[in-house]
């Protein structure tokens, strides 16, 4: 039975289906948020974290990486990289609710839509949900990369 379990939980299957998911989410997010910058200016702004100076700039760049990862995972081109710059994001969200939560702030998420979404524990439970999906993506995910199909080797050069 444990065997089966560790076959199960580092299958590159189950990692081309997390890549898929997590990919997709991504792109969805990025999507949103580039459509409604402003909004997620102000949300950026609610957390009181990041400097009122950087706020814009946040609103405009996050999007644009969290669709071109998103793009990355689902086409498996640089899927390492693209997992390993949205572990990263997801444990800065992470700590950003965690703070917020701390500060009994009634803030919204601001993670896909206008939905007035308030953070709660269960949002943290979710990105680390997630955070645990882009892990195993990053360490077990090797099959079906577009990078693989398009690449030249020495030999073919």
């Amino acid at each position: 039975m444990l065997r089966f379990l560790k076959h199960v939980f580092t299958s590159q299957y189950l990692a081309l289906v997390l890549r898929l998911y997590i990919g997709g989410l991504f792109i969805y997010a990025g999507m949103y948020k580039i459509n409604y910058a402003a909004e997620f200016a102000e949300t950026i702004a609610s957390y009181q974290i990041i400097p009122y100076w950087g706020v814009n700039a946040s609103a405009v760049v996050l999007p644009w990486i969290e669709l071109i990862c998103g793009i990355l995972l689902v086409c498996g081109v640089r899927a390492r990289s693209a997992a390993a710059i949205i572990g990263f994001l997801m444990i800065v969200f992470t700590l950003a609710i965690m703070i917020n939560l701390m500060r009994d702030a009634p803030i919204s998420c601001g993670c896909f839509s206008a939905v007035d979404e308030k953070i709660s524990w269960w949002t943290v439970i979710r990105d680390l949900i997630w955070l645990i999906m882009t892990i195993h993506i990053f360490f077990y995910d090797k099959i079906f990369h577009l990078e693989e199909r398009f690449s030249l080797t020495i030999k073919e050069v």
